[in-house]
């Protein structure tokens, strides 16, 4: 096993179960929230034509939970540029996946500007009942950026897609200099420069609450919690697991080439030098230390690193007005 203290963390987290794992998506473009209490199962699997594809496998529980599921619940929403389900204790995403293509991170030909990110503003999301709901005063001063899970730049097929993106269901308490604005932004632009290279490329980002071994030698998760009184958890960790695929060799175009790579990183400043790879993890590393099933064995068996067939090198850019946003302040809630 290797000996850094990361991967010795992701070794020893049990991540607790989350209840449900399987996501549904339809045709019908409205915006739906469903609690959903169901067995583990793959959210990725392989449909019958060999493409990855969203699991659409729901297994509802017996008679002895008829009168009521306990939970732990995960809110399954389902957007237009995303899907996340949403962990009511911890009041921000146990995770999101988004289904990038070339077209979708793109601004449609009959608009130009597409979704606009000024246009935009961070609103609570009132389909969460308001008792594990997270509030837009609980990250005011509170030090962190309100940092996406789902991407804003990937949503620039409409205004509405965009906006959808801001939900503090999408939303996770980060680091802001060096990590939010700057080297977790790189690995944003990272996998949404795939849809160049690759025809389908699906992207998890998990939030982690990871153990570290402290100088008695005992493992400890510990972590802070903002608002006031406290109410939303800051993940120590976040994870992008990506799984892209594009058509066979010429001899077999209907057998999709898969690749797959998991990254975890901490949620802190990370210096804009440091290699991508020194990140990579395996997925399964993710799956237990998250308590989710992301992928079928059958997935991650045909898959082939994903460092074997693109170059894991990320594109820094820094713009002169990165420094300024990194001391500007959060505004005042609006309620």
């Amino acid at each position: 096993m290797p000996s850094s203290p990361l991967f010795q963390a992701l070794f020893f987290a049990a991540g607790a179960a989350l209840g449900a794992t399987a996501v549904s998506l339809s045709n019908n473009r409205r915006e739906r929230v469903k609690p959903v209490h169901s067995s583990p199962t793959a959210i990725v699997d392989v449909s019958p034509s060999g493409k990855p594809a969203l699991s659409q496998r729901e297994l509802v529980a017996g008679d002895v939970l008829k009168y009521g599921n306990p939970g732990p619940i995960s809110d399954l929403i389902c957007r237009k540029a995303y899907t996340l389900g949403y962990d009511r204790k911890l009041r921000h995403p146990a995770w999101t996946v988004e289904h990038l293509t070339l077209a979708s991170v793109s601004p449609p030909p009959d608009d130009p500007n597409g979704g606009d990110r000024s246009k935009s503003v961070f609103k609570e999301d009132e389909s969460i009942p308001r008792q594990f709901r997270a509030f837009l005063k609980d990250y005011f001063r509170s030090g962190y950026d309100r940092g996406h899970l789902a991407p804003a730049a990937d949503a620039k097929s409409s205004q509405e897609a965009m906006d959808e993106t801001f939900y503090l269901t999408n939303i996770a308490p980060q680091v802001g200099d060096g990590f939010n604005r700057h080297y977790w932004a790189y690995l944003e632009n990272w996998c949404r420069k795939l849809t160049g290279s690759f025809s389908d490329v699906f992207v998890f980002t998990v939030p982690l609450y990871l153990p570290k071994q402290d100088a008695d030698g005992k493992w400890r998760v510990t972590y802070e919690m903002i608002g006031t009184p406290a109410n939303v958890a800051v993940p120590t960790h976040f994870a992008k697991v990506v799984l892209a695929s594009r058509p066979g060799s010429a001899y077999n175009p209907r057998e999709s080439e898969l690749s797959l790579g998991a990254f975890v990183l901490p949620n802190a400043s990370i210096p804009d030098e440091t290699p991508m790879e020194k990140f990579l993890v395996d997925v399964d590393t993710v799956e237990r230390a998250a308590g989710l099933t992301l992928f079928s064995d059958e997935v991650k068996g045909k898959a082939i690193n994903i460092c074997r067939t693109t170059k894991c090198e990320l594109v820094i850019r820094r713009f002169d007005d990165a420094r300024k946003n990194a001391t500007k302040a959060i505004g005042a809630p609006r309620r």
